[in-house]
């Protein structure tokens, strides 16, 4: 049995993409690895409103980070080697892979990445939504 899609009403019309968006963000959920948080950094003089996502990322270093943007997506990678050299009596801090992807709405730029005290953060601007008013004309048929 498939579940009835909120966006199967009649009046919502080309929002097929939002839906797909949503089951993509859904199956990435599950990954808790690395944790992050998502603040709202409010309009200055000096800059507009912006959203900061903050990955905990204790162990890498910039090099072993990749940020790109892919059509829509943020996507963040971090890729760490083991070290052959070394012995360990107690492995508790694995060397591991992740990547972590964020859906970004039509118009969010991407202003930069830092990485401070095992911290990467990436700053995000908000567009300022545009509202747009225009009249239709309504034309003539025959016979009407």
């Amino acid at each position: 049995m498939t579940r009835p899609s909120p966006f199967g009403h009649p009046f919502l019309l080309g929002f097929d993409e939002i839906e797909q968006a949503l089951d993509r963000v859904a199956k990435a959920a599950n990954d808790g690895y690395p944790p992050y948080n998502i603040e709202r950094l409010p309009r200055t003089e000096r800059e507009p409103e912006r959203l900061r996502i903050t990955l905990a990322v204790a162990g890498f270093t910039r090099d072993q980070l990749d940020v790109t943007l892919e059509e829509s997506q943020l996507i963040v990678r971090g890729r760490q080697a083991d070290d052959k050299s070394r012995t360990f009596l107690h492995r508790g801090i694995a060397a591991r892979q992740f990547q972590r992807a964020f859906l970004l709405a039509d118009g969010m730029e991407v202003l930069g990445a830092d990485l401070s005290n095992g911290l990467l953060s990436i700053d995000l601007a908000r567009p300022e939504p545009e509202r747009i008013v225009r009249r239709i004309d309504i034309g003539a048929r025959d016979g009407d």
